[in-house]
């Protein structure tokens, strides 16, 4: 029988198996993961560089029932944590993201090794291909079950993760299992995800990447406002800055708008000034489809042209009226579009929705089995893409693995 057995070999598990460890070194820990290895979701995080957490973190960072702050408050700052438990490095603002924290060698193959290093010294197992489907009350702890085996053990730890990313493994059994076994959880739907909306309202936008604006609306109340890089397909609007007002879906599921301003660095009155005095004189007899391509990309251009006239393109500029400028202006500041829905799991980052903060309590154990303790995304927890979900994984792991640990002293 182990003393702690940690179900899934991730991010937050790898934190609670080294905190429960170095906490209590006479205890065995087990590491056991579905997955051929451990750290696949880990080692896609950042695009392969691994954001490891951000520079700038605070409670509006995170949505969801759990009070994230509380714990992260109590916890090692990711560069502390990784220079002094792992020997690794860390720097900030890797490929111009603002706060973003990285290993120095802007490789996350660094951080799952060094992860390896440290488990390996400590004598913490690890097995994988070892799905846990069931756990079953036992005298003195807990017997998990897998096709492959079982393990028994005084304390579980849970870190499996949610839905999002199911390549990774990361699949939402465990949720379900939980929720069949009395555990409640909020409404659970994509995060840090792209938005679907109506093919036909971005037709022609395909491939098409501008820096700008995007906002949130539910009727007229405004949700939130994120500025970067928006990218348009057939179906969807993505960049980060759409992916951190994906949550909102959650709650605004059939009642949502994006507004996207495409030029945030002038006002209404000034592009209209301009539009007017330059663009309408120096080409009046260029074709309508004209009046934006020296602003934005062609298409781009078109689209918000043909969107704002209700005259053909191939009218001559010297014929739009001042007011049919005005309507092009208030399209390139406020160009609309419907939320249809968020996209599918293998296309999310995080799930929104998890395990409620009243199934654990302040040590992150379970109120209603006692001796299981939760972290990570299996907790109702999403936080903003930027590091953010990363950070909440070492803190909830290493808060989890030291009170697990704690709780088998004397």
């Amino acid at each position: 029988m182990y003393d702690i057995a940690i179900i899934g070999g991730g991010a937050s598990g790898f934190a609670a198996a080294v905190s429960a460890k170095e906490t209590a070194p006479d205890r065995s820990v087990v590491v056991l993961e579905k997955m051929f290895r451990s750290g696949k979701k880990l080692a896609a995080t950042g695009n392969g560089k691994c954001n490891l957490s951000n520079e700038s973190i605070t409670a509006k960072n995170y949505h969801g029932t759990v009070n994230v702050m509380e714990i992260i408050n109590k916890t090692p700052d990711a560069v502390s944590y990784f220079r002094d438990t792992y020997d690794v490095l860390c720097v900030t603002g890797s490929e111009g993201r603002n706060g973003g924290l990285y290993p120095r060698s802007n490789s996350a193959n660094t951080i799952i090794s060094a992860i390896r290093l440290k488990m390996e010294n400590l004598g913490i197992e690890e097995r994988c291909d070892f799905e846990v489907t069931e756990i079953k009350n036992i005298k003195g702890g807990y017997k998990l079950i897998s096709k492959h085996g079982e393990v028994e053990c005084r304390r579980v730890i849970i870190a499996c993760g949610g839905y999002a990313g199911p390549a990774f493994g990361t699949d939402g059994g465990m949720m379900r299992y939980l929720k069949e076994r009395g555990y409640r959880t909020s409404k659970i739907c994509p995060a840090v995800a792209p938005l679907r909306v109506a093919p036909e309202s971005v037709k022609g936008l395909k491939g098409v990447r501008i820096r700008g604006e995007i906002s949130a609306y539910s009727n007229v109340e405004l949700l939130r406002t994120e500025a970067g890089e928006i990218q348009f397909n057939e179906n969807n609007i993505s960049g980060i800055c759409v992916f951190n007002l994906a949550y909102l879906f959650q709650q605004y599921e059939g009642k949502m708008t994006l507004s996207a301003n495409f030029f945030p660095l002038i006002s209404e009155i000034a592009l209209y000034d301009y539009l007017r005095e330059n663009v309408k004189r120096n080409r009046a007899e260029q074709s309508a489809e004209e009046l934006l391509t020296g602003i934005f990309v062609r298409n781009l251009a078109i689209f918000l042209t043909k969107k704002s006239l209700d005259r053909p393109l191939s009218d001559k500029i010297k014929h739009v009226k001042d007011g049919e400028l005005r309507k092009i202006v208030k399209t390139v500041k406020n160009c609309q579009f419907e939320v249809t829905g968020c996209s599918p799991w293998q296309n999310a980052q995080v799930t929104m929705g998890g395990i409620t903060a009243d199934c654990v309590d302040e040590n992150l154990c379970s109120t209603i089995d006692k001796g299981i303790y939760l972290c990570g995304e299996i907790l109702d927890v999403a936080g903003d893409c930027g590091g953010y979900n990363l950070q909440w994984a070492w803190s909830s792991g290493i808060w989890a693995g030291k009170n697990c640990a704690l709780s088998l002293k004397g």
